[in-house]
């Protein structure tokens, strides 16, 4: 099961969904060991330190500097990892209505991290795109 490839497949059926909660982004320095009860939805390992995104209240108990307080939005069509344009379709509609946007693939989803006072106004323009007919 690889998942859908073509791009208007993929717009008409993202059905994006918003998930209740504000998540945050924090960054471990190398060899620092995770605090434990974090449960974080990401991490990442870079040179420079683990990212990890998680729940926002988790994150203040744990006194961890945080950035970027914001909502998940997840598309749920199977998109195949190697789709071509459906990150830059979704990237560009948003950059027009100047809301900032954090993707994350998922084997089965992609996630959208957006700006917790911008999220309905994201899916508002999710779901335009998802019904329009200019995918040519």
């Amino acid at each position: 099961m690889h998942g859908e490839t073509d791009l208007e497949s993929l717009l008409k059926g993202m059905s994006p969904r918003l998930h209740p909660g504000v998540w945050v982004f924090a960054t471990l320095p190398p060899g620092t060991a995770e605090p434990s009860g974090l449960s974080p939805l990401m991490r990442y390992a870079e040179d420079e330190g683990t990212t990890l995104i998680l729940d926002a209240g988790l994150a203040a108990r744990a006194n961890l500097e945080t950035v970027f307080p914001c909502r998940r939005i997840t598309l749920h069509i199977h998109s195949a990892l190697e789709a071509v344009g459906f990150m830059a379709a979704i990237a560009q509609a948003l950059a027009q209505a100047g809301i900032g946007c954090n993707p994350v693939a998922g084997y089965f989803h992609d996630h959208l991290f957006v700006p917790v006072d911008r999220a309905e106004e994201a899916m508002a323009v999710l779901e335009r795109l998802s019904a329009g007919s200019d995918f040519d």
